[in-house]
């Protein structure tokens, strides 16, 4: 068996209503097509993957994303181009997002440039380019260094 990609991703908000907005901007700025907004869920389609947002239950309501507990550590989306990445930080500046850092070269892939970026509740979310197949390649993955963001 040969997976086919990532189907879909969905992610917890703390603030739904924040998450709801910011989402709403960044996933058509990516290509992606909403296809079911409800006051629990925001979910869109495209590049081959979907993202969704739910709300929190109950007891977790205000919680913060926190990177270094057993869970997501971030969710990174592939840009077509280099060039795509230097407008993708441009819009985050745009809607308010905090940058972590970049858009900056990075040594994970030959020619890997990414923009690391948080949404309201603190979830990581990168965007990168890595030229030809980078680490995807027909012999499949290559070790590469420590120390992803």
């Amino acid at each position: 068996m040969e997976i086919n990609g990532v189907a879909h991703t969905f992610i917890t908000a703390g603030d739904f209503a924040a998450a709801r907005a910011f989402y709403g901007r960044l996933l058509p700025f990516l290509g992606m097509a909403c296809v079911a907004d409800t006051d629990q869920v925001y979910y869109c389609v495209g590049g081959r993957t979907a993202v969704g947002i739910r709300a929190p239950s109950a007891q977790h309501r205000g919680a913060r994303f926190d990177q270094g507990r057993v869970g997501l550590h971030h969710l990174c989306f592939r840009a077509r181009e280099r060039a795509h990445v230097d407008e993708a930080h441009a819009f985050l500046l745009e809607i308010g997002a905090r940058i972590v850092h970049g858009p900056q070269d990075d040594q994970f892939a030959p020619g890997y440039y990414s923009v690391l970026f948080e949404d309201p509740d603190g979830v990581r979310l990168e965007i990168n380019h890595v030229p030809g197949k980078g680490l995807l390649t027909e012999d499949g993955p290559k070790p590469v260094g420590q120390g992803l963001s």
